[in-house]
């Protein structure tokens, strides 16, 4: 068997964040077969993707969702920060949007069957949703840094133009980072799965090229979307705390402490296993020397820990808006509107 690295691993799967393979020319074998079939995972894949998905989209459209209703009914008083959640909602609904179309892809035994045009659509607004939704994480945590630790105010709300430059820098970048989606997405048969599926064809330029546009793609995305934003996370709330722990300890520094390392923390939980995988399996070169078995293990890994990475746009609305007492002050007076103007409605409608 000839020794092809991770050469022959060239196509990318967005339903799990990038990173499933396609042996179409079945040159690699795993003890006895030529290709190593992951059946299994289809069957597994088609319970599992479908309902997490469907419970990740739900709860965090909803929670989102309401994000968005809030702030939009008191753009008169918005924040810094309060723009920055705002671009933030609405990357996390773009990209949760995507994911029925995934757990369609899933469910069905025959695959992706929408064509190539809404693969490499879906595919992009994922990625460009993706991207913007972490870099924005990392636009608030240096915002709080500069303003708790240096008092500097980096924007200002007599320069709302500032911060709104700064979003629109965020999306142009996601965008940029996008270009290879709309490049090499399309719908292809995988022979290991037996279906059609939306994934990256880099062997469109020639078959020397894969390797470097597949190990280029992942050193992106973990650079860009889990450890550039993670340090720069780090390092902003690390010096917060200390900050914070330099000073009194009132009730509402105390409650700082906690929020921030709940941010810190979330994230960790939610993308560190994902990256993980990937670490493992980008520099796991010598794929002649797997099993069958280790494949198929590698990949319900990555099934599991890429829907883990997805609860974190559910939680994004609860750690930088729900626990802010300004914006449950919003949500109580919007409920208590509410309630008023049920019980008026419904006060009429028994004198009638």
């Amino acid at each position: 068997v000839t020794n092809y690295s991770i050469l022959n691993c060239d196509d990318l799967d967005w339903s799990d964040l990038y990173e499933n393979y396609n042996y179409s020319d079945g040159n690699i074998s795993y003890e006895g077969s030529d290709i190593c079939s992951l059946t299994e995972n289809v069957d597994f894949e088609a319970v599992f993707i479908p309902v997490l998905y469907s419970v990740v989209f739900a709860v965090g459209l909803t929670g989102n969702g309401l994000l968005l209703r809030i702030l939009a009914r008191s753009r008169k008083t918005w924040s810094v920060t309060d723009t920055f959640i705002l671009h933030l909602g609405v990357a996390d609904i773009l990209m949760l949007v995507t994911l029925p179309i995934w757990a369609v892809q899933y469910a069905k035994s025959d695959g992706w069957t929408f064509g190539t045009p809404l693969c490499k659509i879906a595919g992009s607004v994922f990625t460009i949703n993706f991207y913007s939704g972490i870099l924005l994480l990392a636009c608030i945590s240096l915002d709080r840094y500069l303003s708790i630790v240096h008092a500097t105010q980096m924007y200002s709300r007599k320069k709302p133009w500032v911060v709104q430059a700064s979003c629109l820098m965020v999306w142009c970048f996601s965008l940029l980072l996008s270009i290879t989606d709309w490049i090499f997405l399309e719908e292809i048969f995988d022979d290991r799965r037996g279906r059609r599926e939306c994934i990256h064809n880099y062997s469109k330029f020639g078959e020397n090229a894969v390797y470097y546009w597949r190990l280029g793609s992942r050193m992106i995305y973990l650079i860009v979307g889990f450890v550039l934003p993670f340090a720069i996370m780090m390092f902003c709330y690390s010096c917060i705390l200390h900050q914070l722990r330099c000073g009194a300890q009132s009730h509402q520094k105390q409650r700082a402490f906690k929020v921030i390392v709940a941010v810190v923390v979330v994230f960790f939980i939610c993308w560190t296993p994902y990256n993980i995988t990937l670490l493992v399996e980008t520099f796991n070169f010598d794929i002649s020397n797997q099993t069958c078995s280790d494949t198929i293990s590698l990949e319900k890994a990555k099934t599991v820990t890429t829907s883990l990475g997805f609860f974190h746009c559910c939680l994004n609305p609860i750690l930088y808006a729900f626990v802010s007492e300004k914006f449950r002050r919003r949500l109580l007076s919007r409920e208590t509107v509410f309630m008023s103007d049920l019980n008026v409605s419904s006060h009429q409608t028994n004198h009638r």
